[in-house]
């Protein structure tokens, strides 16, 4: 008779505390993977070091226990007929797992993409290709996205351009709300801009798709003087000025986007430099001399590019002093500048008139999705027959609920107003529009207001992301490359019939299932009758 008592009874408990221990060191070791791969990152990894360590020690411990306790069945194992097919089994489970190390590594160290899908739509275009090719020296993207912005297509297009770029293009994510520093740094005013470092140079993408990266791709690569004016001498903020009035930051942020940005006084230099890619007319309190306006137009009109940000006269020194620059605007490029106060409904401030909409057919507004606001802002209205060879273009949009006051003295003297169908401009209106000759290849944005660039409001909603795209567009930086379009595929899915509806119902949810049944009890019948 057997005691009861012996230590072999007991041997169990050493093997249960080697398979725990073996699961969760398995799975510990899992972990530890992926923080190598930098797919996670524990609060405090020693933590996960340490539970590593006390679970391997317990499975040694474990299977030394069961050795201990139990010797005789410990070397019936090690030498019959089990060990000799579990020998054999550790053996295959260990060579396939060494090839699927061996592999992932592999592809870590060499990471390859493979598009599948029928129209291509995860293949960088060839002219993103080409741009790739002629990077001199490695690109390095910062992409600042917060928490509160979705990364999952940023960062697909970047490790598209990362997989086609042979080494030459590497990215990451900042979170700017966390390293505000480093967002200044790069002048970076809103969520999802991408900045494109090369040495020392850098170059921002407005948003992430694959043209504007490769118009900062080809900035980077082809650098060249693109000045900007701001025009003096009017009454303008002062670009290097350090109260809320000023235009610090639009000049700032101008400047980290590799433009260079001086002040011009027509009325002095009675000419405008060679260099100009652009010329910013930002709030005169006093208007334009007529020779002035001349000047501008010759250089428009020889392809060059103008802002004109223009605030309501009873807020400027205007009074009724004629306004050669609005005329100019009206005559040439079909853009009127309303003599109103716009009162918008949907504010908590009626000043402060609201973007509703905008244009997404426009380069300027098309990658858009947060509001503009402006401060005392004035309407534009489009000519329905523009000039010939202009296209004007309405960017930025109020909701019905705001009007153009028409009585400034209201205004002027804060005397309670409300809407008057006879004379004010009903809702919705312009706030900014653009103008493009066809022929002479000259751009315009005008904007009904010039506070939203200024510092009290630049860094606000899309103010600034507005400004820049602006003088992107007069300067014509968006026409470096023309992206080949993806086709577009259409799908459709075919309604079956009634019968072929049961049809597929009856083979999905019976024949087949059946089939693995019958064939499961004919084998099973088959083994017994065998013995």
């Amino acid at each position: 008779m057997k005691n009861k008592n012996t230590p072999a009874r007991y041997a169990i408990i050493g093997l249960i505390i080697a398979i725990v221990a073996c699961v969760a060191t398995g799975l510990l070791a899992l972990v530890k993977g992926t923080i190598a791969l930098q797919l996670y990152t524990p609060a405090n990894p020693n933590t996960i070091n340490i539970a590593l360590e006390v679970s391997a020690g317990l499975l040694v411990l474990g299977l030394a226990a069961y050795a201990i306790l139990n010797p005789e069945g410990t070397r019936r194992f090690l030498t019959g007929r089990q060990a000799r097919y579990g020998s054999n089994t550790l053996i295959m489970s260990l060579a396939f797992a060494g090839i699927i190390i061996v592999a992932n590594w592999l592809a870590f160290q060499n990471p390859k993409s493979w598009d599948l899908t029928q129209d291509k739509s995860h293949t960088l275009a060839p002219e993103s290709i080409q741009t790739l090719a002629a990077l001199p020296e490695k690109v390095t993207a910062i992409a600042f996205y917060s928490t509160q912005t979705p990364i999952d297509t940023a960062q697909q297009l970047l490790n598209n351009y990362k997989a086609a770029s042979n080494g030459k293009f590497d990215f990451r994510f900042v979170d700017p709300n966390a390293n505000p520093v480093l967002a200044h740094q790069y002048g970076i005013t809103g969520d999802g801009k991408i900045v494109l470092t090369m040495g020392k140079a850098s170059e921002t993408a407005s948003s992430a798709t694959e043209s504007d990266i490769d118009q900062a791709l080809i900035r980077l690569i082809s650098p060249e003087t693109r000045v900007v004016y701001f025009l003096t001498g009017h009454g303008e903020p002062d670009i290097n000025g350090t109260d809320n009035t000023a235009m610090s930051t639009a000049r700032t942020t101008l400047e980290n986007r590799s433009y260079t940005v001086k002040t011009l006084n027509l009325a002095a230099t009675n000419s405008i430099p060679a260099d100009a890619k652009a010329i910013v007319i930002a709030g005169p309190k006093n208007p334009l001399l007529p020779q002035e306006v001349t000047l501008l137009k010759q250089y428009v009109d020889k392809g060059g590019g103008l802002i004109v940000m223009e605030d309501p006269t009873v807020f400027t020194n205007f009074g009724t002093n004629a306004d050669p620059l609005a005329d100019y605007l009206k005559t040439d490029w079909g853009i009127t500048l309303d003599n109103d106060v716009i009162i918008d409904q949907t504010s908590n401030q009626p000043l402060y008139a609201i973007a509703s909409s905008y244009n997404t057919s426009s380069p300027i507004t098309q990658n858009t999705t947060t509001i503009t606001v402006m401060p005392g802002a004035r309407s534009l209205t489009l000519a329905k027959t523009p000039p010939q060879n202009v296209t004007d273009t309405a960017l930025i949009m109020t909701s019905q609920q705001a009007w153009g006051e028409t009585d400034l003295e209201k205004i002027k003297n804060n005397q309670q107003i409300s809407f008057d169908q006879a004379t004010d401009i009903a809702g919705p209106l312009t706030l900014a529009a653009s103008g493009e000759n066809t022929t002479t290849t000259g751009h315009v944005v005008v904007f009904g207001n010039s506070v939203f660039a200024t510092d009290q409001g630049f860094n606000s909603y899309a103010n600034g992301d507005i400004f820049t795209s602006s003088v992107d567009w007069v300067a014509q930086e968006k026409n470096l490359v023309q992206i080949t379009p993806h086709p577009t595929i259409t799908r459709t899915f075919n309604v079956p019939s009634q019968l072929t509806f049961i049809i597929i119902l009856l083979g999905s949810v019976i024949v087949i299932p059946g089939l693995v049944v019958v064939a499961g009890i004919s084998t099973w019948l088959t083994r017994r009758r065998r013995g």
